[in-house]
């Protein structure tokens, strides 16, 4: 929208939350508080500022896109828009003020309510929503069907008062020379000694300037966090949202309670998701897609008509298409498995690139390797990568074949369709087409048993 500008004001402590991270910080739905606040704004406008104060340096780089203005004493949300006032200074435009703890707010609704406040001529406009337990929130008084009288604390309010169940979201649109002229007639002559913005409305309201109201139809959306119940109960409604939207596109989540998917998760039409699983972070999962119990994804790509089988761990990889993995398998930091791949249960990866159609079915650790394709890992399987001070590369060339419970110490080659015999520590470079045998030679001493037993 044009010459709107948003000023979102996240300075505060979690005092409430006890807490030593700014509030700001907490996540819900996946995603830092701070960062829903700006995702909404920049759904109305591209110059947004963020007034910061406790963790102040934590809280920039979070939100690196944005214009910072330093609150160095948090004497509340009028000291906060006072903080900014050098920053607008000339702009003659709507502003619009929101604090920085209302993730459920849609972009939708904060249209809507700045189209409301210019077609009405307001001065300045606040949120509201009714909602069925108003018990701390201030009241919206009207007059004039959409002018606000007076919104009243409600330390302060009548049982009449009380009675009303509209409230104040915290959510304003001033016009800016309006907002920073009556701001200064703003007093802290109360317990808290603090400036409230919600004076403000006060204020323009006794010096006759007109003040909206407009109310959201869904009183869900105005909900800030001042505690930790009230982060995990939006926090689910986030995670529910989330899981509708991708239901609409056609994907299937069997049980949305039990499953926790992060805002940006991209996941493709027909994959289906059973019970209890997480996909967290940036994860991008293809078409046709099955990922079973207990699996968590992290940060990572997972290709068309691959399957994840129940309790995988896969963060900072990359699966390609058509492969399986699991169960109770592990990937981490850096795995890249290619097409048709076989990974099974308890194989560890990390830092590895795996060729196409290679198979890993049981208790293998595959550290900073480089595997080729149709490659056979047998049970048991260790690359070595790791001699105390430094990790070294493992190279497993296409077609090779890697015994059951064999050893690959590190550096070492292992050249394309060799055969590593089962029980091998390997140490040397193998060459194509050949076998390693690096084990101990068996010896059997008949009748020792008995000898034993006599001593």
């Amino acid at each position: 929208m044009e010459n709107v500008k948003v000023l979102i004001l996240a300075a505060g402590k979690s005092t409430r939350m006890k807490s030593k991270n700014a509030k700001v910080l907490h996540r819900a739905g996946g995603t830092a508080l701070i960062d829903h606040a700006v995702r909404t704004a920049r759904a109305v406008s591209t110059d947004i500022s963020i007034v910061v104060g406790h963790q102040a340096e934590k809280v920039k780089a979070a939100v690196p896109a944005a214009k910072f203005i330093d609150q160095k004493e948090q004497l509340g949300t009028g000291h906060a828009v006072i903080a900014a006032r050098d920053a607008f200074a000339g702009y003659h435009g709507d502003l619009l003020v929101m604090p920085g703890d209302v993730p459920l707010l849609t972009a939708s609704t904060l249209e809507a309510f700045i189209r409301f406040h210019r077609e009405g001529g307001y001065r300045a406009s606040v949120l509201t929503a009714d909602v069925p337990n108003p018990y701390g929130y201030g009241r919206v008084v009207r007059r004039n069907d959409n002018e606000v009288d007076s919104i009243i604390e409600h330390r302060d309010a009548t049982p009449e008062i009380l009675a009303i169940p509209e409230i104040n979201s915290s959510v304003y649109v001033f016009n800016n020379p309006t907002l920073f002229e009556a701001i200064a007639n703003l007093r802290n002559d109360n317990a808290q000694r603090e400036y409230y913005l919600t004076d403000v409305i006060g204020i323009l309201v006794n010096q006759r300037a007109k003040v909206g109201a407009f109310k959201v139809e869904n009183g869900q959306e105005i909900l800030g966090i001042n505690t930790r119940q009230e982060l995990v109960t939006i926090d689910r409604v986030l995670r529910r949202r989330k899981c509708e939207a991708l239901m609409a596109e056609g994907v299937t989540i069997m049980d949305p309670e039990s499953t926790y998917i992060d805002e940006d998760v991209q996941i493709g039409a027909d994959t289906v998701i059973y019970p209890s699983v997480q996909l967290e972070g940036a994860t991008v999962i293809g078409d046709d897609v099955t990922i079973h119990s207990f699996t968590r994804v992290s940060n990572s790509k997972i290709g068309s008509r691959s399957q994840l089988l129940n309790g995988c761990v896969i963060v900072y990889s990359a699966i390609g298409e058509e492969v399986s993995v699991g169960p109770w398998a592990h990937l981490r930091m850096g795995a890249v498995l290619e097409d048709a791949i076989q990974i099974g249960n308890f194989v560890e990866i990390k830092k590895s690139t795996v060729g196409s159609g290679t198979k890993a079915h049981h208790l293998a650790y595959l550290g900073d390797a480089t595997i080729g394709k149709k490659v056979n890992i047998g049970a048991g399987v260790i690359t070595c990568n790791y001699d105390g001070t430094m990790k070294h590369p493992t190279h497993i060339e296409d077609g090779a074949f890697i015994g059951t419970d064999s050893q690959l110490i590190a550096p070492v080659r292992i050249g394309r369709d060799a055969y590593v015999a089962a029980g091998s520590s390997i140490t040397e470079d193998v060459p194509p087409e050949s076998l390693a045998i690096a084990r101990g030679r068996q010896t059997i001493k008949e009748g020792w048993v008995k000898n034993r037993k006599k001593k």
